[in-house]
């Protein structure tokens, strides 16, 4: 540090020579304005003078990062016509002019005030002029000049990045590319050796190495190896003034990485392997782990695993766990203690991919053996076969033997076996098994056509082991019999035309048979024999499973026959064969001349002999508007002629209403029905009116009507007169009221004059002013005319 201090100070004092030395040469370079120019001859003789400059301005030249005291003379503006009487005065303009550069208007002294940096700027653009002090008046042209920043050796080499990262495959080759470094200094490249930079290695040696004036980092060692050393640090300087001493310099770290390649086959870390295995143990099970380890990395260090040798090569697989690296040993098929107890297999570890460079290295493989022990295990019963099949004849009787499943115990103890059915697999138990030897049975006959193949199950476990036990499918095929006849394929129905021709075919006819086809087809039709000779129909085997039905004569009508039923024989191809006779219903129809069919019913046939179709629904439509009109016209008519009024009786208001009963009195409740008293709508009924209409339905209020029972009659009589007035359905006329019941012991008496010995002169009503304002009329009326004979 203290060399780089006084190598600065060296240069600034260098650089200071330097321009006092450039700043004599301009002023000796200085031309004075001579008053004497230089002569030239212009055209016709004539003399031309060119005046010459006062100054000659070249550049200036400050040095930068000065830190002196004073400020730096940037150099002196000197003009030939300045006498030195200070009557010229010198003004600066430009870039920096007054702030960084200022001019001593009367020496003409440039000065720098401030500390440059030649990085910042590295030139000035000024102007200079002299002018007189008093006017201002330009004495001279301005002039431009150049202040040019002298650069130092003031910036250190700085790399683009502060840490590099960079891999290299190992054992490369020496001399192999690693990665490049660069560095700048901001110094003049220009102008000596501030930006000349040289790279040198300062850690990471011996292994690698860098190139002085590149910065290439190249390997240095051979066989560098990724297991032993997977990362290396580093440490590249960059030092400019061409790397001599005094000059400054710059670092940065580079982590290099060693890539995997393959260089290491895979080795078992033992020679032998034991493993176990139950012979209980179902294929697929895992047996056991193998691993060969490679210190390779990524697919360099996959391992494949496989079996090379052995007697259990046909008993046990292998595959690779990628994921661990792990060889997976598996059974491949059932194993048997009581055959053989142990294996030997020869299992080989080989890497996947290998680099052709490194094959010298091989082999990349490696073998070991793996001893398997199979572990004796109680087994459940073996039947000896996976399933079975049995067929037995539907109708066989109950009992019939179906077949034999067997099983044994696999074990040396080789116990006893008993067979059970799963009853889950014959609800209808139609089978049964002998439990000790394993015949199955049948319980009751079988029907092919029902279930032609029952699946059941067989168990079979041990005796004194019950947890042990196996299961087998056992498939029971029922064998058809010929038992069912053939019949019609479907309900046929056929149709024949009145004018149809003698052997004319209008149907085809098929048949069904419910056994197999063994009993089924092939199917022969026939006409019964009593009616070979069929007059009408005859048929005609097709030979294919159908018959075709035809007409044996011309000239059908409906008139005399329009519905026929011939029998059909069908008889199977069945030993024995089995036989039925089918009926066919053949209608007669009319048709046209193409033999379409119009018409099969007979009263169309004879309605249609004088109208036609349209003729006749025309005259239904006629009727049926008639009939609407008639009834139209008696409903108004007897709308005209009802009365207002419906009565269930003729209604003669002058009727001699006859009483021929006064009843009992009070006391007596077996003349009368009080229930007729109290409602004596209930027997006759209500009578409505039939020219109004009420605008409400009336419906008396609870309480107002007495009990049934109630032999109240002034409360009855208040109620109806209160109904009568309330009511807006009573009629408007003056009605008969029959009140059919005074009662007996009353105190007013009987108001009937039917039994009266007495005339009107012989009575005495004065008590009737006793009763109450509701008999008061009563009381006007037959005592006013004892009043007024004792006024007489």
């Amino acid at each position: 540090m203290k060399e780089d201090n006084c190598l600065h100070a060296a240069l600034i004092c260098l650089g200071m020579l330097y321009y006092s030395h450039a700043i004599t040469t301009e002023k000796l370079n200085h031309v004075r304005p001579s008053l004497h120019g230089h002569h030239e001859k212009g055209k016709e003789g004539q003399v031309l003078h060119r005046s010459k400059r006062g100054w000659v301005w070249n550049q200036f030249f400050v040095i930068e990062e000065y830190t002196g005291p004073d400020p730096v003379l940037v150099g002196r503006l000197h003009s030939d016509i300045d006498s030195g009487d200070g009557n010229i005065k010198y003004i600066l303009s430009g870039e920096g002019a007054g702030i960084i550069f200022v001019i001593d208007d009367k020496s003409g002294n440039i000065h720098a005030t401030k500390t440059l940096d030649r990085e910042e700027r590295a030139q000035y653009t000024l102007t200079a002029q002299a002018v007189d002090r008093n006017t201002n008046r330009p004495l001279e042209p301005p002039s431009e000049f150049i202040v040019k920043v002298q650069d130092i050796n003031d910036n250190p080499p700085e790399f683009l990045h502060e840490n590099y990262h960079a891999n290299v495959p190992e054992r490369s080759n020496v001399g192999t590319s690693v990665i490049q470094v660069t560095a700048s200094d901001a110094d003049d490249p220009t102008y000596g050796n501030s930006a000349k930079l040289v790279y040198s290695i300062l850690e990471g040696q011996p292994y690698f190495s860098v190139e002085a004036q590149t910065g290439i980092i190249r390997t240095a060692l051979p066989n560098m190896d990724r297991e032993a050393k997977e990362e290396y640090h580093v440490v590249i300087q960059a030092k400019d003034m061409g790397g001599h001493m005094g000059g400054l310099s710059g670092t940065t770290k580079v982590t290099i990485t060693l890539t995997d390649v393959n260089d290491n086959p895979p080795k078992f870390p033992q020679s032998v392997y034991q493993m176990s295995v139950s012979e209980a143990a179902v294929p697929g099970e895992v047996v056991g782990r193998v691993k060969a380890k490679d210190p390779d990395i990524g697919e360099n260090g996959l391992v494949a695993y496989s079996i090379i040798d052995g007697d259990g090569m046909d008993m046990f697989e292998i595959t690779t766990d990628y994921e661990t690296q792990e060889g997976v040993v598996k059974l491949k098929k059932v194993l048997d203690f009581e055959t053989k107890k142990s294996y030997s297999l020869k299992v080989e570890a080989a890497n996947v991919h290998i680099d052709p460079k490194f094959i010298s290295n091989g082999p990349f493989k490696d073998t070991v053996t793996v001893k398997i022990t199979v572990e004796d295990a109680d087994e459940p019963p073996v039947f000896l076969k996976p399933s079975y099949i049995f067929e037995v004849q539907e109708n066989a009787a109950s009992g019939t033997v179906v077949g034999k499943v067997h099983a044994k115990d696999p074990d040396a103890a080789n116990s006893a076996i008993r067979y059970s059915i799963d009853r889950h697999t014959d609800l209808e138990r139609y089978f049964t098994i002998n439990a000790d030897d394993g015949n199955i049975k049948t319980m009751k006959a079988l029907d092919r056509e029902e279930i032609a193949w029952h699946n059941i199950s067989v168990f079979a476990v041990e005796v004194h082991k019950q947890h042990q036990e196996a299961k087998v499918p056992v498939a029971i095929k029922v064998v058809d019999v010929n038992d069912n006849a053939p019949k019609f394929a479907a309900a046929y129905e056929a149709f024949v035309c009145e004018n149809a021709r003698s052997n004319q075919q209008f149907i085809t006819i098929s048949a069904d048979d419910k056994d197999d086809s063994a009993n089924g087809p092939r199917f022969i039709f026939s006409l019964p024999p009593e009616i070979i000779h069929n007059p009408n129909f005859t048929l005609r085997d097709n030979r294919d499973n159908t018959a075709s039905v035809l007409v044996r004569r011309e000239g059908f009508s409906r008139q005399k026959q329009d519905l026929y039923l011939l029998p059909i024989v069908i008889s199977d191809g069945g030993l024995p064969p089995m036989s039925s006779t089918n009926t066919l219903t053949i209608r007669v129809c009319g048709c046209d001349s193409n033999g379409s069919l119009l018409s099969c019913n007979a009263e169309a046939y004879i309605l249609s002999a004088g109208l036609s179709t349209g003729a006749l629904i025309a005259i239904l439509a006629c009727i049926v508007i008639l009939l609407v009109i008639v009834v139209l016209f008696v409903t108004l008519k007897r709308q005209k002629k009802e009365p207002l009024i419906v009565f269930e009786e003729e209604d003669v208001r002058e009727n001699i209403i006859t009483y021929d009963d006064e009843g009992g009195g009070e006391e007596d409740t077996e003349a009368f029905d009080i229930a007729t008293l109290q409602n004596p709508d209930g027997i006759n009924g209500f009578i409505p009116r039939k020219d109004i209409k009420p605008e409400y339905q009336y419906m008396p209020r609870p309480g107002l009507r007495p009990a049934p029972n109630s032999v109240d009659v002034d409360d009855f009589i208040n109620t109806r007169i209160q109904e009568a007035d309330n009511d807006p359905t009573a009629p408007p006329y003056d009605s008969i009221q029959i009140y059919g019941y005074e009662g007996r012991g009353s105190v007013a008496g009987s108001l009937s004059s039917l039994e009266s010995a007495t005339t009107d002169s012989d009575l005495d009503y004065d008590y009737l002013q006793n009763w109450g304002p509701r008999f008061k009329k009563l009381a006007d009326l037959y005592g006013s005319k004892d009043t007024f004979d004792d006024d007489s």
